[in-house]
């Protein structure tokens, strides 16, 4: 298993000018990004719509680059994105899961299937023509950049360490520094969409 953080940091480096969607990785990623205004970090919009939100931003902006990073039990909340993926078929889709085995946000409980559910193979099962898997960090330095080179959608499964929040939600420390509001507008701006 790798940290979240540090495979972030080795992502940004082969980042480009990508939009990137943090999902789980939001309160890393604010930290590492060198570009703020092409990340879309909106926390838990609704858990499992992560990755719809995400299709929807490649399929409306078919020039720009569009990584994901979900999280499976976010995925889990509806499957069947991965075959709505695969059949729309975005060349410029780019889906990393995070796979701590558990809830981390909530606890720490289990993921029905943690240790069972090779998420790879539900990809391809789904219909992704181009599927990763990656369990440390070596191995994803490594194989990043060509992950990045090839068409999309590509799905790459990563294991990763639970960073588990026991404390009540309110009473966490808040990571994102700006709101969903603007994070929309600092994106439209930054792409030039219409006011």
């Amino acid at each position: 298993m790798m940290d979240t953080a540090e495979m972030l940091k080795v992502f940004s480096r082969h980042r480009g000018n990508a939009v990137v969607v943090p999902g789980r990785g939001g309160r890393h990623w604010v930290r590492i990004s060198a570009q703020p205004h092409r990340d879309l970090p909106l926390g838990d919009p609704a858990m499992g719509g992560h990755a719809a939100f995400a299709l929807g931003l490649a399929l409306a902006l078919p020039k720009e680059r569009i990584v994901l990073f979900d999280s499976e039990g976010d995925l889990q909340m509806g499957m069947g994105i991965l075959a709505t993926i695969a059949e729309q078929q975005p060349r410029n889709f780019y889906h990393f899961l995070l796979d701590n085995e558990c809830y981390a946000t909530t606890g720490g409980q289990p993921v029905p299937g943690a240790k069972a559910i090779a998420y790879d193979g539900v990809a391809r099962a789904c219909g992704y023509d181009r599927v990763y898997a990656c369990d440390n960090l070596e191995t994803f330095a490594i194989d990043i950049g060509r992950i990045l080179s090839e068409p999309g959608p590509v799905f790459t499964w990563l294991k990763v360490r639970p960073e588990v929040e026991n404390r009540p939600i309110g009473s966490r420390a808040q990571w994102r520094t700006r709101s969903q509001a603007q994070v929309i507008a600092d994106l439209k701006k930054e792409l030039g969409i219409g006011a």
